[in-house]
């Protein structure tokens, strides 16, 4: 096989394993009314089910990343998928919920380490003209998941909630085939031991921050951050935060390098990216506001979001031919003009079916637009080759921590607001203003154009 059309099966690759772990977050709210009959279980432990997998893929983000680095992108990738069809199949066999929360939880850290693995072998193989193209049409996945998910888990429910996951085996096992035989297989494994300390205790902060945010109680905050279940987690994550850092700038090779927040680029994304994090995830809201705003029921109002959810899948790729052409920092600077016009819609104008849609489609834009290509780009061109896929894993680390916030800030600004319309547009209004800083932020960003790579200068691709 000729470089163009080996390149061409890496992105078909990519495109299918990001596409996999991306439906499983689509299509878990199908089967969980099914899993909760059979198992008995109540909505807390529903919970659990979908906030376990969220917290495993940020527990094996930046442990993954790094791992690739040092190791190889074959190596990790196929690690990676082999991981999710495992969990896949605990979950296929499970007979109680303590088997079902062990499934979820080796799928999410799996799952962890796809995206930024795949986000790096774009770096690595593709020229630069073509990385943002490369790096859009991999955004576009999570656009199309959400779009299909839900019918994909409509139909294998006829038969039984198992083949939600079933369907995963067959689909990993060509992943870890394939990977093995299109991947780079070269690893930068420097003399120095892995950096064990570091990935201990981030991953011990990351997890006591994320259990104790989402153990927030968002219609009483105050008194919430009192329990045991918050402020001893939040606590450990606060404490353990400065000596996780002292132990990195002494690490020969540190999981997180601290010369990624010494250059200014990399500052600016990392920041830009907890502010997307924290209004994406305000978007699970928006029903809500359809429901109390418009009187309509709740499936009327899932179906109000598929406009918005189909601008995203087909924005992504558009966007990422667009960093190719002018540069990521414009089109990231559009992209929140874009934000900034549809969060503030939702906050100030009067909710009609017209301005619900429309807002939906503004803010869709501008989402689609930095999830995909504009800020993974910068994040390739300002890291070094040897801590690429790093880089991207903190990316996802911010983008999570946002995610993570955005639910408590959105339903305590609502609570205090009494709720209601008026309360959800008052969460909207204060988004609306973060996106405003976020912009503000961008116009730190370099405004050039992409260079061109020399024929000399292109990466091989090694199999």
């Amino acid at each position: 096989m000729n470089q163009a059309g080996n390149t061409k099966a890496i992105m078909a690759l990519l495109f299918v394993g990001v596409l996999m772990g991306a439906l499983d977050l689509a299509i878990i709210g199908p089967a969980l009314p099914a899993m909760q009959k059979e198992f008995g279980l109540d909505n807390r432990n529903l919970s659990w089910l979908f906030n376990i997998y969220v917290l495993a893929q940020l527990i094996g983000t930046p442990l993954l990343s790094k791992l690739s680095d040092r190791y190889g992108r074959r190596l990790i990738y196929v690690l990676c998928v082999s991981g999710f069809g495992l969990g896949s199949l605990l979950l296929v066999v499970a007979g109680n919920l303590d088997t079902l929360l062990i499934g979820r939880a080796v799928q999410g850290f799996g799952a962890s380490g796809i995206f930024p693995v795949a986000a790096a072998v774009i770096g690595d193989t593709f020229p630069k003209e073509k990385q943002g193209s490369a790096l859009g049409l991999i955004g576009a996945v999570f656009g199309l998941a959400f779009l299909i998910g839900p019918v994909i888990g409509g139909f294998l429910l006829q038969f039984a909630w198992q083949w939600l996951f079933l369907i995963n085996l067959p689909i990993a096992v060509a992943l870890v085939i394939a990977g093995w035989r299109l991947l780079p297989t070269k690893g930068n494994k420097p003399p120095a031991p892995f950096d064990w300390t570091g990935g201990i205790l981030l991953t011990t902060l990351l997890l006591g921050f994320a259990v104790g945010v989402t153990n927030l109680d968002t219609a009483n905050i105050g008194d919430s951050f009192q329990t045991l279940a918050v402020w001893p987690a939040l606590l450990a994550g606060a404490v353990l935060l400065p000596f996780f850092w002292r132990t990195e700038r002494r690490a020969a090779d540190p999981i997180i390098r601290p010369s990624f927040f010494a250059a200014k680029q990399i500052k600016l994304v990392l920041l830009i990216a907890a502010g997307l994090g924290t209004i994406e995830c305000a978007q699970v809201f928006l029903p809500s506001l359809a429901v109390v705003s418009l009187g309509v029921t709740t499936s009327t109002a899932a179906f109000l979001m598929l406009p918005g959810v189909f601008v995203m899948m087909v924005v992504s790729p558009i966007a990422g031919k667009a960093v190719d052409k002018m540069g990521a920092g414009k089109i990231i600077q559009v992209a929140l003009v874009f934000i900034v016009a549809g969060i503030l819609m939702y906050g100030l104008a009067g909710m009609t079916f017209v301005t619900f849609i429309g807002a939906g489609l503004l803010a869709g834009v501008g989402i689609a637009a930095l999830l995909g290509a504009p800020l993974r780009y910068i994040i390739i061109q300002e890291a070094r080759d040897e801590d690429r896929a790093a880089a991207q894993g903190l990316l996802n680390i911010f983008l999570a921590i946002g995610q993570l916030s955005g639910a408590a800030i959105v339903g305590a600004v609502a609570t205090s607001g009494g709720g209601g319309t008026e309360g959800y547009q008052r969460s909207f209004l204060v988004l609306g203003l973060l996106a405003v800083v976020m912009f503000f932020v961008s116009l730190g960003l370099n405004r050039n154009k992409p260079e061109k790579t020399n024929s000399t200068d292109t990466q091989a691709v090694s199999s």
